[in-house]
């Protein structure tokens, strides 16, 4: 039996995970500002306090703080971490604004911002394609091999040997598309395409639903079709093939996130299977008991939510930067100032507020609020 992670191990793994990818989104920002001739006053690992810094030669700020939930990249130009222009910039020299951020044409500004989430995809490729590279691909053809007795598949009439062909529309092409598609739609029917002997069949299949816990004591809701696949064979991956696998793995495990997002949003899914930082602490000491392998794909799984969390279209994120720079380029003017401070004041209200729930989420997954209610009865 594997023990579970001591304190100082869960910190560790956390901070072993968080600091790299926060690092290289900042430093995807970084770089690309320094392509495109702007500034950066300072370069922010975490956020509060400052633990310690260093100037270098282009007069960059390199910090590490003490809170190591996020970071920054403050260019010049910019009034504060989340790179709202600062008024006064039109003021500076010539020479200073032309190294500031607000004065770059709208696509480098757009380039610039969108550098963070792409290098965190392009991290999350690496890794996953490093991974392949080193165990092999796994590969399982979508054909059934076995059938649960009692299941959803013997149900809706499966047989070993039927080969699924698409799910929802979508092309299936390994055993673990299966997988990734119905995990996430317990009790939802769902078209199917299966081919058997030589015919196509058209069937609408639900899931049933499975409770899962782990030896660490967390508790998951899964849909379960039933079926069993051939054994794995882990196909060896050239060094040319690995980034092809790596982004191939990324596309999957991003599809299943919009598809978990969408989920919550329209109801299928509770809101209480949101995590927050404390759940990430959590979930990366339990990865690094396991063995280095669930750590580096945990660390690529984590990496492409930061991307994909960063894109959404909310102000004070990079999505939200985005969003009025699209407007600027349709309407040929930024937007306007109050508008945005508008905006980032509510962008910042529900990050806030969804920091506070997740928080909440993550100490009632912990069982915290049962074992006080326990102290208080």
């Amino acid at each position: 039996m594997i023990e579970s992670p001591g304190l100082l191990l869960t910190v560790v793994a956390f901070l072993a995970i968080i600091g790299p990818l926060v690092f290289v989104h900042e430093f995807g920002h970084y770089i690309v500002g320094r392509w495109c001739g702007v500034k950066a006053e300072a370069f922010s690992i975490g956020f509060g306090k400052e633990l310690f810094a260093w100037v270098d030669k282009r007069g960059t700020r390199w910090r590490v703080a003490m809170l190591p939930l996020g970071g920054y990249v403050k260019f010049k130009g910019d009034m504060n971490a989340a790179s709202q222009a600062d008024p006064t910039w039109l003021e500076m020299s010539a020479q200073d604004r032309a190294e500031s951020f607000p004065a770059k044409p709208v696509w480098q500004r757009a380039a610039i911002v969108f550098a963070g989430p792409a290098v965190n995809f392009l991290a999350a490729v690496l890794l996953l394609g490093g991974l392949a590279y080193v165990q092999g691909d796994p590969e399982a053809p979508p054909v059934v091999g076995t059938v649960a007795a009692g299941s959803a598949a013997q149900s809706a009439g499966l047989k070993p040997g039927d080969r699924i062909v698409r799910i929802m529309g979508r092309s299936i092409d390994s055993f673990t598309d299966i997988s990734s598609i119905v995990t996430l739609r317990p009790n939802e029917l769902l078209a199917y395409e299966i081919e058997r002997d030589g015919r196509r069949l058209d069937l609408s299949i639900a899931a049933g639903t499975r409770i899962e816990k782990d030896r660490f004591g967390n508790v998951f809701r899964l849909g379960q079709l039933g079926v069993g696949s051939a054994p794995l064979v882990f196909r060896p991956v050239s060094l040319i093939e690995a980034p092809v696998v790596g982004a191939r793995k990324v596309a999957q495990l991003f599809t299943s996130a919009l598809d978990g997002l969408g989920q919550i949003v329209t109801g299928r899914r509770s809101l209480t299977e949101l995590g927050g930082p404390l759940k990430i602490a959590d979930v990366s000491g339990q990865a690094a008991t396991m063995g280095w392998a669930s750590f580096i794909f945990l660390m690529a799984f984590i990496s492409i939510n930061l991307g994909f969390i960063n894109l959404l279209p909310i102000p004070m994120l990079d999505g939200g930067h985005l969003l009025f720079y699209a407007i600027e380029g349709i309407k040929g003017r930024p937007v306007s100032p109050q508008v945005q401070e508008m905006a980032y004041r509510s962008g910042l209200m529900v990050l806030l507020t969804l920091m506070v729930f997740v928080t909440f989420n993550d100490l009632s997954s912990f069982g915290l609020w049962r074992s006080l209610s326990g102290l208080i009865g």
